[in-house]
């Protein structure tokens, strides 16, 4: 299968970009980041600069695979991460464009790889258990509703891709704060930090995340499926604390 790309190329964060086309042959059973593999040995073997993206575990978990495929982050399958798509799937798209998510608070650092760092700030703002619980201990001893640990670990499965903010018209990360504070503060250890809502949401203002003005975007591109009841949740938190 043939493809036209039209990949965004910046040197930096200051640099200007542009989409620059290639045209690629692959096979259907490639997958997306095996295609981008395949075309950087061409670029590097016609002694041109290799395009940088980003990756790691190639199994839909660590969420660095943050590209924004035909306007859509991750691309076109719901619940999917980048990594997880295969070229099979844009059969009926062979002409693509891929592009870095597109956030002032996501500077880009070179082409398709952008600084996430401020996801880590707002963590360190109050995304853990600031207590002391003591060592690890046997794992019945804290009875817990099934339906608040069932509760806890869906909004626990969010793997900090900023999709949500990629997709979101305000670049708002509040899907994301939302998925921390709703995991950490429905369980025993979590609920008593009473200001841990509060704490995220500055750090996210700060950071210069917009805010929610309610598209429901954010909940359509996650890879994990984080529901916008997890923001419900907080802003009940927020405003009983």
């Amino acid at each position: 299968m043939i493809y036209t790309l039209h990949i965004w190329r910046q040197e930096n964060a200051e640099a200007a970009g542009y989409f620059e086309q290639h045209q690629l042959d692959v096979s259907e059973d490639t997958s997306f980041l095996e295609m981008l593999d395949a075309l950087n040995e061409q670029l590097i073997e016609r002694d041109k600069d290799a395009i940088a993206f980003d990756f790691d575990c190639r199994e839909g978990i660590c969420g660095s695979c943050n590209l924004v495929i035909n306007g859509t982050p991750h691309g076109k399958h719901t619940g999917t991460t980048t990594c997880q798509q295969y070229m099979r799937d844009y059969a009926d798209e062979q002409e693509l464009w891929i592009e870095p998510w597109r956030a002032t608070a996501f500077p880009i650092i070179k082409d398709l790889i952008v600084d996430r760092s401020s996801f880590d700030k707002i963590i360190q703002a109050g995304g853990y258990i600031e207590i002391r619980t003591g060592s690890a201990s046997e794992a019945n001893t804290i009875p817990i509703d099934k339906e608040v640990s069932d509760a806890a670990f869906d909004s626990a499965t969010c793997i900090g891709c900023a999709a949500c903010v990629a997709a979101c018209p305000n670049a708002s990360a509040t899907l994301f704060v939302a998925a921390k504070v709703t995991h950490l503060s429905l369980l025993p250890q979590g609920d008593m930090d009473k200001k841990r809502a509060e704490k995220l949401l500055t750090a996210m203002e700060e950071e210069g995340f917009g805010g929610c003005s309610n598209y429901r975007e954010c909940e359509r591109v996650c890879p994990k499926g984080i529901s916008v009841s997890t923001i419900t949740t907080m802003n009940n938190l927020l405003y009983q604390s």
